[in-house]
């Protein structure tokens, strides 16, 4: 069985003010491209189809639009579950007719897992849905007091699944959350992450999937295994903060063999336009030499190393990238103890040592000669009038 599997769309994004609704369409697009080379039996999205709760009426017709394509052009089947972006009650709507045509959504969490079996030429492949869920919730429903963390929440889902799974059957799970391997320390985690809970009680513990031939998760936006090649994030459609911008987008193409075992293959998606970081003085990257090969269309962040004050950089800027979300100007104070205060010995220093120290701390660098001479003359006009 082939299975198409997809995860955090967040449809309605708004990154910095800019709308991502044009880029989701340019993706979706080369997505809808792919399963039509590919046929695949499924298309699995692992939960935060839309950014928000309320999400505005075009990102609902987006969806609506790829949706139908998808089904009814296609005949593909859809398996969605809820991630925290979205609204679970909202996402469970109608579920029961919609199910009927091949779009299965699981969006509120009952305590029933919902099970979608489908076949191909080898038997039955069984896809388990679990949306995200609060440990609150699943504490109420199991009216277990002794759950109190993701982990624990989960532990006692997979519990009651594993009694009732059929292990001489394939079966795959699909969820949402911080799924991490015991002793793991490599977790890509973005900025764009919304936290799920303080202090670390978020994370879950991947040994909990090993019953299952293939694990489709959502929530991390970088495309990462979780412990096992068959426990997986697919990653974000796109590039969502700038600390994403080393990381690659696309989705999970997973092929499983009639024994169970599941082969992974990686189809980049190519954004209309990227996301970077630029650095360096203005009137470099203000340089046509400078950007003559690069996209200047491009969603990017500039970080200046310009010394002194700049007049209105940004408006520079995006006479040249017009779609600039943001700059900084990099500060020379990079050292770890606290430079805004005077080393010790400061009472028996002239003002001009201690201007010196500041300008030092500040810039990485000796005030200099001439500038020296200026400031000893500010500073002696200034202790003259008595200032």
């Amino acid at each position: 069985m082939k299975i198409i599997h997809t995860g955090d769309w967040h449809i309605g994004k708004v990154v910095n003010e800019f709308s991502m609704l044009e880029e989701q369409k340019h993706v979706l697009q080369q997505l809808i491209s792919i399963i039509e080379e590919e046929k695949p039996n499924a298309l699995i999205i692992a939960g935060d189809i839309y950014d928000r709760s309320i999400p505005p009426v075009e990102a609902v017709e987006l969806v609506d639009e790829v949706f139908s394509r998808m089904l009814l052009d296609l005949k593909v089947p859809i398996l969605a579950i809820a991630g925290n972006h979205d609204s679970a009650e909202r996402l469970s709507f109608a579920s029961k007719i919609l199910t009927n045509n091949g779009l299965h959504i699981v969006g509120v969490f009952d305590g029933n897992i919902h099970c979608v079996t489908l076949q191909d030429a080898s038997g039955p492949v069984n896809f388990y849905m679990l949306p995200y869920t609060d440990p609150r919730n699943v504490r109420h429903v199991f009216e277990d007091n002794q759950i109190s963390t993701h982990d624990d929440a989960m532990k006692k889902i997979i519990g009651n699944i594993g009694q009732a799974l059929n292990s001489n059957e394939r079966n795959v799970m699909i969820t949402h959350g911080y799924i991490t391997h015991l002793g793991e320390q490599v977790m890509y985690i973005s900025e764009s992450e919304r936290p799920l809970s303080i202090g670390g009680t978020d994370f879950v513990s991947s040994d909990y999937f090993s019953m299952f031939n293939y694990t489709a998760l959502g929530h991390l936006h970088a495309p990462q295994k979780a412990g096992a090649d068959k426990i997986r994030y697919s990653g974000s459609l796109l590039k969502y903060s700038f600390s994403e911008v080393n990381q690659k987008k696309g989705i999970n193409i997973v092929e499983l063999d009639q024994l169970g075992r599941s082969e992974t293959r990686f189809a980049p998606l190519i954004p209309k336009r990227d996301m970077r970081i630029i650095k360096g003085p203005i009137n470099e990257l203000l340089n046509p030499e400078i950007y003559i090969d690069t996209n200047t269309e491009d969603y990017v962040y500039a970080i200046l190393t310009d010394k002194g004050e700049l007049i209105d950089p940004i408006s520079k800027l995006r006479s040249v990238y017009p779609n600039i979300m943001g700059l900084t100007k990099e500060s020379g104070n990079q050292r770890e103890e606290n430079k805004t205060s005077a080393t010790d010995g400061y009472k028996l220093k002239s003002k001009l040592e201690l201007f010196e120290e500041f300008y030092d701390a500040m810039q990485q660098e000796t005030l200099g000669e001439e500038a020296t001479e200026i400031m000893a003359r500010i500073i002696g006009e200034v202790d003259r009038e008595g200032v």
